[in-house]
C-alpha cells in the first residue's frame, strides 16, 4: 500500500514539475521568441519529415474501416454509408489519434533523448553559462512546431485514408465513386473538422512538452536517457487515450448546445 502511495505522490510532483516548467517556457517564449531558424528547422523535422509515416497510417486505416464497413454493413443495405463512416472516423477520432501516436512514437521520442543527452553530458549547463536560455532554446522551437503541425498533419492523414477507403470500396467491393463520396457533404459538417483540429492542437502541446520535460529531467547517464524516452512515450500515449476521450464528450455536448440554443450545425 505504501508503494502505491508513493509512486501516486510522485506521479503529482512530476505534474507540479511539468507546470512549472510550461510555465516558464511560456514567460520565456513571450519575452523573446526563439530564432526562426529554430524554428524552421523544427518545423520541417516534425512535419515534413513525418508526412511518409502519416500517410501509411492514414492510407492503411483508411483501408480497414471501409473493408469493416463493407462487411458488416453490406448485408444490411448500408454499405452507401462506408464513405461516410470512413470520413467522419478518420476527421474526429482516428485520424488525430494516429497521428498524435505516430508523431509520439517519431518525434516525441527523439525530443526526448536529444535533450536527455544534452543534460545528461552537461551540455544544457554549458548553454547557461553563455546565457543563453534553454527553455528558449530548447523547448520553445520544439513546442511551437508541434502545436502547429499536428493539425497539417492530422488533415493529411484523413485525406489519405479517405482515399483509401475509396480505392478499395471502388476498385475492391464494386461500389459506385457518387455512393462513396455523396453523403459527406450532408453529413460532414465544419464542426467535425474543427474537432480534429482542436483535438490535434491539445495532442500537439501534450506531446512536445512531456517529451520535452522528461529530457531536460533525465538522470543517470545513457541508461538514464532510454528510461526517460521510455517513458516519455507511455505517458504520452496515456494521456491522448485519455485526453481524446475527454475532449469527444466535451466538443460533441457543446456541439448539442450549440444546435439546440443557436442552431448552427
Amino acid at each position: 500500500m505504501r508503494y502505491w502511495l508513493l509512486k501516486l505522490y510522485a506521479s503529482f510532483v512530476g505534474v507540479g514539475r511539468w507546470a512549472i516548467c510550461l510555465r516558464d517556457t511560456t514567460q520565456s517564449t513571450f519575452k523573446r521568441l526563439p530564432s526562426y531558424s529554430l524554428l524552421l528547422d523544427q518545423l520541417y523535422q516534425i512535419g515534413v519529415l513525418s508526412l511518409p509515416v502519416v500517410a501509411i497510417t492514414g492510407f492503411s486505416t483508411g483501408l480497414v474501416l471501409a473493408a469493416q464497413a463493407f462487411y458488416q454493413l453490406g448485408d444490411k443495405g448500408l454499405a452507401s454509408a462506408t464513405g461516410l463512416l470512413v470520413g467522419k472516423g478518420m476527421l474526429t477520432e482516428v485520424g488525430p489519434v494516429l497521428t498524435a501516436f505516430m508523431v509520439t512514437g517519431r518525434v516525441g521520442s527523439a525530443m526526448t533523448a536529444t535533450i536527455g543527452t544534452m543534460r545528461v553530458t552537461e551540455q544544457i549547463d554549458a548553454l547557461k553559462t553563455m546565457s543563453v536560455n534553454p527553455l528558449r532554446y530548447l523547448v520553445a522551437p520544439r513546442v511551437i512546431s508541434s502545436i502547429l503541425m499536428l493539425p497539417a498533419l492530422t488533415v493529411f492523414s484523413a485525406v489519405t485514408g479517405i482515399f483509401g477507403g475509396y480505392l478499395i470500396s471502388v476498385h475492391v467491393f464494386g461500389m459506385a465513386p457518387e455512393a462513396y463520396f455523396n453523403p459527406m457533404p450532408a453529413e460532414i459538417t465544419t464542426y467535425d473538422l474543427a474537432i480534429g483540429i482542436i483535438k490535434a492542437l491539445v495532442f500537439g502541446f501534450l506531446i512536445s512538452t512531456i517529451a520535452c520535460y522528461q529530457g531536460l529531467n533525465t538522470k543517470g547517464g545513457a541508461s538514464g536517457v532510454g528510461r526517460s524516452t521510455t517513458t516519455s512515450v507511455v505517458v504520452a500515449y496515456s494521456c491522448i487515450l485519455i485526453i481524446n476521450f475527454i475532449l469527444t464528450v466535451s466538443l460533441n455536448s457543446l456541439h448539442i448546445v450549440l444546435q439546440d440554443y443557436l442552431g448552427w450545425r
